[in-house]
Formats: C-alpha cells, sequence, structure tokens
C-alpha cells in the first residue's frame, strides 16, 4: 500500500505477502476495499476489509454450478472451476452490497451481500456465441472489464478476451455484443471484423462522460462515444500502439494515457526505452513521457490493471511485471520511482 501526495510518495504497508493479487476494489458507496486472490491449487479466494487494510476477512469466491450431464452444455470444452478473478466492480449507488466479478474462464458472477455469495450470470454463460471465444494469452476466454454505468447501473458492459464486448441494459437478463468497428489482425481477413472474437485488453469508461469509452485493443487502439455501441480506431502512437493498460481522465473524455511495448511478439519497451502516451484530444495526437523511467534496457511490461489515475485526473500510479513502481504527479509528463524491487504487479488502485 502507498501513502502519499504529490512528489512524496512510500510504501507504507504490506499485505498478502507472496500471494499473487490478481484484482483489488475500493467500494467508494462503503469504503470497503477488496482482494483477490489467486492461489494455483489453493484455488481463489477473496479478502475484504471495513478498516482500511487494517484487518482482513475471507468472504465467498465466485464458483461455478456443477456442470450438467445433458443438455446442450454437456459436452462444453470450457473448465467449470474459476481459475482467477479477473475484474472487480461494485454496483450502483442505490444497490448496497452489489458487486460484479468477471472471471477466468469467462463467467460474471453477482453477489448481493458484500461478496458473502456469489452467483453465475447465466444468460451471458448461455450465450450460443461464447463456445466460439477464445484465450487471449490463457487457455480460456476472460472477462477482465466490468464497467457500471454511473447513470444507470442495470447497464453494464464487458471486456471479454478474446470475446469481444459485451453489454446488457437488464442487470444481466439479456445480453448484445457490440464490437462494431474493432479489427483482429490475428484473424483471417475474411473474419477480421468478427465482433465475438476481438481481443479488448482493457476497456475504462469516462467518468465524467460515460458514454466514452477507450479500450487497448491487441491490434491497437479504440475509441467509442457512443456508450460502446460502435468503435472508432486510433491511429497508432508513436513508439507502437501494441499494449495492454489503458487509464482514462475521469473529468476529460479527450484526455487517456496508455503504456506501449514494442509489439505482440516482443512485449518489451521499443527500443529499451519505457514511456507513456497520452492523449488530450480524443486520439487525434500523442504526446510521448519518458522522464523519471527506465530509458535503456528496459523490460518493463505493464499489465492491463496496473496503470490508475486518481480523481484529480493528475495522479497516476504504474507497476511492472519486473517489480517497478512509479508514481506521477503531472499527469503523466514525469515519473518518481518508488521501488524496482517487487513482484510482478497486476493491479494497482487509488484508494482515496
Amino acid at each position: 500500500m502507498l501513502r502519499g501526495a504529490g512528489t512524496s510518495w512510500q510504501i507504507d504497508a504490506l499485505h498478502f505477502t507472496a500471494e499473487p493479487v490478481t484484482q483489488v476494489l475500493v467500494d467508494a458507496r462503503d469504503g470497503a476495499w477488496y482482494v483477490a486472490l489467486r492461489l494455483g491449487h489453493f484455488g481463489v479466494k477473496l479478502h475484504k476489509s471495513t478498516d482500511r487494510g487494517t484487518s482482513w476477512r475471507e468472504i465467498g469466491s465466485p464458483a461455478f454450478p456443477t456442470k450438467p450431464d445433458t443438455g446442450p452444455l454437456a459436452d462444453d470444452p470450457t473448465p467449470w472451476s474459476v481459475d482467477m478473478v479477473w475484474s472487480l466492480a461494485a454496483g450502483g449507488a442505490a444497490e448496497p452490497g452489489v458487486l460484479w466479478a468477471g472471471c477466468l474462464p469467462a463467467g460474471l458472477f453477482r453477489s448481493e451481500d458484500g461478496g458473502a455469495t456469489w452467483a453465475l450470470n447465466t444468460p451471458l454463460w448461455e450465450q450460443p456465441g461464447r463456445r466460439q471465444w477464445f484465450g487471449g494469452g490463457y487457455d480460456q476466454a476472460g472477462i477482465h472489464s466490468v464497467l457500471v454505468d454511473p447513470r444507470d447501473a442495470r447497464h453494464l458492459t464487458l471486456g471479454v478476451s478474446c470475446g469481444g464486448v459485451w453489454q446488457t441494459r437488464d442487470a444481466g437478463a439479456s445480453w448484445a455484443l457490440t464490437a462494431t468497428g474493432m479489427r483482429a489482425d490475428y484473424l483471417p481477413a475474411d473474419i477480421e471484423d468478427d465482433g465475438n472474437t476481438q481481443d479488448p485488453h482493457c476497456m475504462v469508461q469516462c467518468a465524467a462522460e460515460p458514454d466514452v469509452l477507450w479500450v487497448q485493443h491487441h491490434c491497437g487502439i479504440y475509441r467509442s462515444t457512443d456508450g460502446a455501441m460502435t468503435w472508432q480506431p486510433i491511429a497508432a502512437p508513436e513508439p507502437s500502439g501494441f499494449g495492454f493498460a489503458v487509464a482514462c481522465d475521469p473529468r476529460d473524455p479527450q484526455r487517456a494515457w496508455f503504456v506501449p511495448a514494442k509489439a505482440d511478439v516482443c512485449r518489451i519497451p521499443s527500443d529499451g526505452r519505457m514511456v507513456v502516451t497520452r492523449t488530450d484530444d480524443g486520439g487525434a495526437s500523442f504526446s510521448v513521457f519518458g522522464d523519471g523511467l527506465p530509458q535503456q534496457h528496459a523490460f518493463h511490461l505493464v499489465y492491463r490493471h496496473a496503470l490508475a489515475v486518481a480523481n484529480d485526473g493528475r495522479t497516476l500510479a504504474m507497476a511492472s511485471t519486473t517489480g517497478g513502481l512509479w508514481v506521477s504527479a503531472d499527469a503523466g509528463e514525469s515519473w518518481q520511482c518508488l521501488s524496482r524491487d517487487l513482484a510482478p504487479v497486476a493491479v494497482l488502485r487509488f484508494a482515496a
């Protein structure tokens, strides 16, 4: 856990030492913190704190029902067991206790009691198109982005790797595929625009204007201005349009940050120089920033959830697969290194 402000930050507490943390949620409704762990042989575990990390207690974890022996899902090749909680989201302000969890494999789960119990969203799981989803880096498809519309908690938008973008407007009773405009150059040309097999690496939503969303896709950057119904490709900025992480300014729908890697087949910074790119005009142009970041022999990759922006739109935090941790107080233009000795970091969140 970090504490600080401006250019004065420090690591001041450790929790779950040597345990792989895959997701963190800070629930603004009641201040509760949630942490998801991926413990391999011991399974997936969720922990909750109501005193800002002073104490933790284990709560329920998402789990699939027993796979049916008969019917259309009897021959489903997807494992019916949760390998990882990849995303956590709080429900609406008028829904105390409601949480959503996106998992690997790609099941969506809902809790109505603050994480004590969870239920699989069967309408999405039983979508006929789910059988065509496939893994993007993992053997199975997974739900890594769950966005709850701040104007209407019944409206959710999901990012699935590799399964495109899905939306519900009735709290999960029905779903629509909305990946129009995305292109997957890893597929044959005649099916590269198939929405059901797109690989959005990470998807974020502007809090001030929720109809504006950004996606760091396997094949570049996309932006939507119509509530994720359609997507517009953004010309690849220097040095690369490939990456995993994206963060958007909660106040300014024109501004977003990305952390590029060289390419799919070379997942390290271009020319060994780590940079962050930022657009201030909706993707029409980009600035490149490297002040305070390693500028030679850098092998850092930033995972999809390891770039975060605070509510002020200027304070950012970023961490890497090789244990680097940085903060910025000036909207990403310069960075302060806090550590190069951490374990690989999968997720960062601001608690306030």
